[in-house]
């Protein structure tokens, strides 16, 4: 590690600076931050489709108090219409079928260094980072992807920024899991994290697309790319990486067996024996305030709670549900199979019977999106629903609903919960994954403990018995709001992880 001495509001080499001392006053010796790249797809700054945008744009922020964080994302066209000036440093070659890219750097408002992919014939496209605009997968997603790997890997080699070069590369999902076998391919010894926030995409392709890719034909095996028959860039990650994250402690225990483990079970029960998998709960960032959120119609607090009536008439207004004193449920949800929104279909008979309501919004599988809609009409005032997304929407729904449900199969992670929570909401959810982790059950929401309906309604009734009883309702609130929800512990224990990878490199 180089060390480096401070002069006048310089920074020189030490080797350099002692020509320059002479005599002089003593110099200060400071170490130099080590410094991380931050590999990801999605950043809720600019763009995201789900829970990594929110966690790209919060982790490198708590990280930077202690490293020199940088991102790396690609230059989707949302992400260059909103960045403002972007500077291309360098000019990275094309290899085998992947095309030749610039790459940017520019800057977050907060002053956070973003590196750019610039390749308009890979990234400028309406719709998603990973479909487009009628949800259809991206034909060439393995190239797009691919390039977003190669690139890492260039800039760790020192091929990127001419002034900058990572010690370690922090990985995130399957788009990204191709940066550590670029490495391991290319013998470079350069510690590699990668981070599982949803073990179910793998980003899957036909073997044909090995030699296009750059991936040599001897990778494919069961110890390397291959996943029954095709390539896996997840899997590629997860085997070349010098360490595993999850983003929860019981998700990470889960993903070793097989009912979780999506096929990958067993490579992953051997990064667990040999003590390279560990699960870190994520934390939500400070706009997270009930008290000082501008979308919210009344601020609240923990102490005094009656600002949520406001934002709950608010939301009753919004989904053309009829003014009321009775609980209200939220769903805040992506409309798949995974979240479990048939059972919260299933269960909203029983709630509206018993004088809920309930206000619904997100988007996904048409078949959900049309049954919600017809829910909608046979109890109009008493359930509403929007399909799509708005951030105002969500927030105050978070703010002003008594429960919100969250019934997912499985959940890595989960932040809905902890939204809700820090909104004085209470999550009825399913122990699993970071909502096992998340809520204490009876103490700062509801869990039940397998993915019926049954067992839902159950943890239902309990909510709905603790609305009856003010005293309750309010302590259970409290001990929601007042939960630690940051990133400090989380930034703790990546810490660690970051600092093992190093020494485990260094040994190798």
């Amino acid at each position: 590690m180089e060390s480096f001495q401070l002069e006048a509001g310089k920074a020189f080499p030490t080797h350099a600076h002692a020509e320059l001392q002479s005599g002089s006053q003593p110099s200060i010796s400071v170490k130099r931050r080590q410094s991380i790249l931050f590999v990801t797809s999605e950043i809720a700054d600019y763009i995201k489709a789900g829970g990594l945008g929110e966690v790209s744009a919060a982790l490198p922020r708590a990280l930077r108090h202690h490293y020199d964080v940088r991102i790396l994302i690609p230059g989707y066209r949302q992400v260059l219409s909103q960045i403002g000036d972007v500077e291309e440093i360098a000019r990275l070659p094309a290899s085998f079928g992947i095309p030749a890219c610039g790459l940017g750097r520019g800057t977050t408002q907060d002053g956070l260094t973003v590196y750019v992919l610039l390749c308009p014939e890979l990234y400028d496209r309406d719709g998603s980072p990973y479909v487009d605009s009628f949800g259809v997968d991206w034909s060439d997603n393995d190239v797009r992807f691919a390039r977003l790997g190669l690139a890492a890997a260039d800039i760790a080699s020192g091929a990127g920024d001419p002034l900058w070069r990572a010690d370690l590369l922090h990985l995130n999902d399957w788009p990204s899991g191709l940066a550590s076998a670029y490495l391991a391919w290319r013998g470079q010894h350069i510690p590699t994290i990668l981070t599982i926030h949803n073990l179910a995409y793998q980003g899957l392709f036909d073997r044909n697309r090995l030699s296009y890719l750059g991936i040599p034909d001897n990778a494919f095996q069961i110890n390397g790319v291959e996943f029954y028959g095709k390539l896996s860039f997840l899997k590629a990650g997860i085997f070349y990486s010098s360490h595993i994250t999850t983003v929860s402690s019981t998700y990470a225990r889960e993903i070793t067996r097989p009912e979780f483990g999506c096929g990958l079970d067993g490579l992953l029960r051997t990064c667990a024996d040999e003590g390279r998998l560990d699960g870190i709960i994520n934390g939500i960032d400070e706009s997270w305030d009930p008290s000082t959120d501008p979308y919210l119609v009344s601020p609240f607090s923990a102490e005094n709670c009656r600002g949520k009536r406001a934002n709950a008439n608010n939301v009753r207004e919004n989904f053309g549900l009829a003014l009321s004193t009775g609980p209200l449920f939220a769903v805040v949800s992506r409309l798949v199979h995974q979240k479990g929104v048939d059972l919260a279909i299933s269960a909203a008979e029983t709630i509206v019977s018993q004088g809920g309501q309930i206000a619904v919004i997100g988007q996904g599988e048409p078949r959900f999106e049309a049954e919600l809609q017809s829910l909608a009409q046979r109890h109009p005032g008493s359930v509403g629903v929007k399909i799509g997304y708005d951030e105002g929407d969500a927030r105050r729904m978070y703010a002003g609903s008594d429960f919100l449900l969250m019934p997912s199969r499985f959940e890595p992670c989960g932040l809905s919960q902890m939204y809700a929570q820090r909104f004085g909401s209470l999550p009825i959810a399913h122990k699993t994954g970071g909502l096992a982790d998340t809520i204490e059950d009876g103490v700062n929401g509801f869990l039940f403990g397998e993915p019926s309906l049954n067992r839902f309604m159950d943890a239902i009734r309990r909510g709905l018995d603790t609305f009856r009883s003010s005293s309750r309702l309010t302590t259970m609130r409290r001990a929601a709001m007042n939960r630690p929800h940051g990133w400090d512990r989380s930034a703790s224990r990546y810490q660690e992880v970051y600092d093992r990878a190093r020494q485990a490199a260094a040994a190798a």
